[in-house]
């Protein structure tokens, strides 16, 4: 079976654009046509300030969404990232096979670093490493495909080539990876902001729909939903982005095109009802099911306890043949 790696990061609650972009994806299709694992990226987490409490508090969270949204732990492997020695063992090779200006050239590095000079903080080397430890989590299981948001492919690219060359210098080590999107409302974005991407750690959340609000607050929040100039309800990302990120959020939810759904409406407010009734309807079973699993937190830590072990069983062969192959003494 085409293996798949894929996780989420706990920098802030879980958002509508994390559950169309792609935990839905990871349930309905990736967990029953492949062998897949899912997992809370907590090391990536401590690129920028944190609070640690936070961060456990907010990667707990993560999990048990992942398995409220339907992920299930006989089929896949769900597990914490900091629970698998193997992530940080072989981040160290992959930063010995990457180079300072592929690292730099990083869109991420250059808008976090950016934001953070601007705010007066000093910048983390792990900001610019980081996308080296992406590459090591998706190379250490042999990776065929990884489903991410547009946004990651750049990182997926990275990994690529990092596995192309260390096959190239060292022997043929790594699977080469691919990354794959889902066709629609791969990048939610924000309500307020139409212009920038649905994000979890924004300070702000007027314009961000997090999975567990109650249905009141994303009826509010999607109504009152940025728009655009004119009264015509058209599909055009480029001029008219509010109404697009409308169509695109209530297309993902129904099955719908978000082109035949401008043709429907007349106006903005029923486009506005309409969208608000489908994420409340789509959200609701996944809100259920998290209040009985936080209810249960044995269940959630006997999965993740169970999905570290078997991922490390199929991480550790392939790092310990990369240290083999970068020159390293086997341990006695």
């Amino acid at each position: 079976m085409t293996r798949i790696f894929s996780g989420i990061k706990p920098t802030g609650h879980l958002t509508l654009g994390n559950y169309l972009g792609a935990l839905r994806r990871w349930v309905e299709v990736d967990q029953h046509q492949a062998d897949a694992l899912f997992s809370v990226v907590d090391l990536h987490a401590l690129t920028v300030e944190h609070d640690p409490a936070r961060v456990r508090r907010l990667s707990r969270q993560a999990a048990t969404l992942m398995l409220a949204a339907g992920l299930d732990p006989e089929r896949c492997t769900v597990f914490v990232q900091s629970h698998v020695d193997e992530h940080a063992r072989l981040s160290y090779v992959m930063e010995c096979t990457a180079t300072d200006g592929e690292l730099r050239r990083m869109i991420q590095y250059k808008e976090k670093g950016a934001r953070a000079r601007e705010a007066g903080q000093s910048v983390r080397l792990s900001l610019l490493t980081y996308p080296a430890l992406m590459a090591a989590d998706i190379l250490a299981y042999g990776t065929d495909e990884v489903p991410v948001g547009e946004d990651q492919t750049q990182h997926v690219e990275l990994a690529r080539d990092l596995a192309v060359r260390f096959n190239q210098r060292y022997g043929h080590t790594f699977t080469v990876p691919k990354a794959t999107h889902p066709p629609v409302a791969a990048r939610v974005m924000d309500l307020q902001d139409p212009t920038s991407k649905m994000g979890k750690s924004h300070e702000s959340g007027a314009g961000i729909v997090y999975l567990l609000d109650e249905a009141d607050v994303v009826r509010k929040k999607i109504m009152r939903a940025v728009t655009d100039s004119g009264r015509e309800v058209e599909y055009d990302r480029e001029s008219r982005p509010g109404v697009a990120n409308l169509l695109e959020m209530l297309a993902a939810c129904e099955g719908g095109n978000p082109i035949e759904l401008a043709g429907v409406y007349e106006s903005y407010g029923a486009l506005k009802k309409d969208a608000a009734e489908a994420v409340v309807e789509l959200l609701r079973p996944v809100r259920e099911r998290h209040a009985e699993l936080a209810a249960d937190p044995g269940y959630v830590d006997d999965v993740l306890r169970k999905g570290a072990e078997r991922a490390r069983g199929m991480a550790r062969p392939r790092v310990d043949a990369a240290y083999r192959a970068i020159g390293l003494l086997p341990a006695g």
